[in-house]
């Protein structure tokens, strides 16, 4: 009896779309042991292939990571025998995960109701820009959109400057986190009642639900939360500081009893007592003041100082990395965060994040390389899977339908 892959062993997912946030459900849903059979358009390639800012001999990186633990397949789901062959699928499955502008299903015929009359168990995963109702809906939705139509975007930056964004899509994924987690807990419920159901997530609505107590404070005291720089208004000490070799130093230290032995670590133990930094509001009250002497006490130490002074007294510090650091961190080598991809199309192993969470018992684990073509898996999936023969499969590459 072979060990299981993870606490999905067992569950099948077929993976349908494009780009980031639907495909980084499927990532994160194999990574826990699923097998996800990932379907693109024959000739239409996943823009994804082809993404990433660092380039070699022609190859791009992030379907290296994204594509892990997937089988790939080709099927064209805009003919009716390209349908069927995914129903036949569906039956055979579990989840079926799209990230289409909502009604694209359906205008294939491919509505959860046509699903269900297939597999009354099947749980289908929608991810779009605004959700599958409301006045919105029918738009088309990319990250970048969400996080600023949500709010999330207004709150970064510095204060009198336009709002940027993250070098990366964070909508996306927090759309494909919240993808998976309704998965999970659908497919727990599908174990009590043997029924099926629609998990609906909206990048919009995916951004809101992390923006912690800006709803509550604008609902009762009128609060609009605006870009704060680098700290959080009324948190204080939470900001970065410069050391004496010019790099930043993050020091957070905002609860009452970490701030006392802040003051210790400093030298400066009567600060704890001070009238201007006893509490947390006075704190957050007089929170430049306090910065001012926590960055000159900073300005004289080198970066790695600060943080093992710190450290030792047990307040909450730590540098900020670049990715050239973060691949060398001697703790995320230790738990397996810096693991290894191997990609056929460049013969050597491409570094990628590890599998998050780390379970004690059926751990998530790196199974699969990501596909180096589309239809990679035919064979397995149509042949394999649903029993058809070499001809048959063969027949419908020439028609198009793979």
């Amino acid at each position: 009896m072979t060990a299981p892959t993870g606490p999905l062993d067992g569950i099948r997912v077929i993976e349908i779309g494009t780009l980031v946030s639907g495909p980084f459900a499927g990532r994160l849903l194999g990574d826990m042991g699923a097998e996800v059979i990932k379907i693109e358009p024959p000739g239409a390639p996943d823009p994804l292939r082809t993404w990433g800012q660092a380039e070699l001999d022609g190859h791009h990186f992030f379907w290296t990571v994204h594509a892990r633990n997937k089988k790939s397949i080709t099927l064209n789901l805009r003919e009716r025998s390209g349908r069927d062959l995914l129903l036949d699928l569906v039956e055979r499955s579990d989840v079926v995960v799209e990230n289409f502008r909502p009604g694209t299903l359906e205008k294939w015929d491919l509505g959860y109701e046509v699903l269900r009359r297939r597999n009354r168990g099947i749980i289908l995963v929608r991810v779009s820009g605004y959700g599958q109702t409301g006045p919105d809906a029918h738009k088309a939705g990319y990250a970048s959109v969400a996080e600023a139509a949500s709010g999330l975007r207004y709150m970064n930056g510095f204060p009198g400057g336009p709002p940027p964004r993250l070098a990366l899509s964070l909508g996306d994924s927090l759309a494909g986190m919240f993808a998976a987690q309704g998965a999970l807990a659908a497919l727990y419920r599908r174990s009590v009642t043997g029924e099926g159901q629609v998990v609906d997530v909206a990048l919009t609505e995916s951004c809101l639900a992390v923006q912690e107590s800006t709803i509550p404070d604008y609902d009762v005291g009128g609060v609009v939360r605006g870009p704060s720089g680098t700290r959080l208004e009324g948190i204080a000490p939470s900001n970065i500081y410069q050391a004496a070799d010019g790099s930043w130093v993050v020091i957070a230290a905002n609860q009452d009893t970490v701030f006392r032995r802040l003051c210790e670590a400093i030298g400066e133990p009567e600060l704890a007592t001070d009238e201007r930094f006893h509490d947390h509001a006075a704190r957050g009250r007089n929170q430049d003041e306090l910065d001012a002497i926590i960055g000159a006490w900073a300005a004289q130490r080198q970066s790695a100082d600060i943080i093992e002074t710190l450290s030792a007294a047990g307040v909450i510090s730590g540098p900020i990395n670049t990715v050239a650091d973060v691949v060398t961190d001697p703790q995320l080598q230790a738990r397996g965060m810096i693991a290894d991809h191997w990609d056929e199309r460049i013969g050597r192993n491409v570094k990628g994040p590890g599998v998050v969470p780390v379970l004690s018992e059926t751990p998530g684990t790196i199974r699969q390389a990501a596909s180096t073509r589309p239809g990679q898996h035919n064979d397995e999936v149509y042949r394999r899977l649903l029993g058809r023969t070499a001809d048959e499969v063969e027949a419908l590459r020439s028609e198009g339908i793979l």
